[in-house]
């Protein structure tokens, strides 16, 4: 069977890592169908966000511990400081349940924004973040088109005293204009996509996109 490769748009920016893993890439195919049920979506979602949580995480810093075994003693490593997961309301709760799955002792925060549809910025209604530590926070949202949500939330982070070089913001898909806005607004950001589309239509949205993500993981 032939293997075919699709490519992605090129981006030029050290701190943008787009995940290309097989089973992230055929998830990312099942989420982007428009028959995929509620139920289906919500699950594929949240398999993606385990997998992607993989690469996320890979360089966090560990520490030596003694664990005592059923047989006897033994050197073991450990998380060396604290991970929060704080979701955008509403679609980032889709992300966030498989970070969680794959790191239960991480704490948890929210802030909620919306899209104004005539001035395209967002518009913050809940902050929830949780207690102030020295370790990573996973910044979850499934799109980033304009940037203007995740731009909010990271000013919102770091006026609670939240460096940027905490952050690492992960995304399914987003446009080279999200992309492009929020690395000029925070150029040490890590930022962590399944996929980089070919750019926003006239109504801001991605294309090809996977349409609105918090209408298909709710229904609503």
């Amino acid at each position: 069977m032939e293997t075919v490769h699709t490519s992605q748009p090129t981006y030029p920016h050290n701190n943008l890592t787009i995940i290309t893993h097989p089973l992230v890439s055929h998830k990312l195919s099942i989420i982007r169908n428009k028959n995929t049920d509620r139920l289906m979506f919500r699950n594929t979602l949240k398999e993606i966000s385990q997998l992607m949580t993989f690469v996320v995480t890979q360089n966090l810093p560990l520490q030596l511990t003694q664990v005592e075994t059923p047989l006897t003693n033994c050197e073991s490593m450990i998380l060396r400081a604290p991970i929060s997961v704080v979701s955008i309301l509403r679609a980032g709760l889709g992300m966030s349940q498989g970070i969680m799955a794959m790191i239960p002792e991480a704490t948890e925060g929210c802030i909620g924004l919306y899209r104004n549809h005539d001035t395209l910025e967002a518009v913050n209604y809940l902050i929830k973040l949780p207690k102030k530590h020295d370790g990573l926070y996973i910044l979850v949202d499934p799109m980033l088109a304009t940037g203007n949500s995740a731009i909010a939330a990271i000013e919102i982070m770091t006026k609670q005293g939240i460096s940027v070089d905490q952050i690492a913001f992960m995304a399914l898909i987003a446009a080279p204009e999200g992309v492009h806005k929020l690395h000029k607004h925070c150029p040490s950001l890590k930022i962590f996509l399944a996929s980089l589309d070919e750019g926003l239509n006239q109504s801001a949205y991605i294309v090809p996109g996977l349409g609105d993500a918090g209408d298909r993981l709710f229904g609503s």
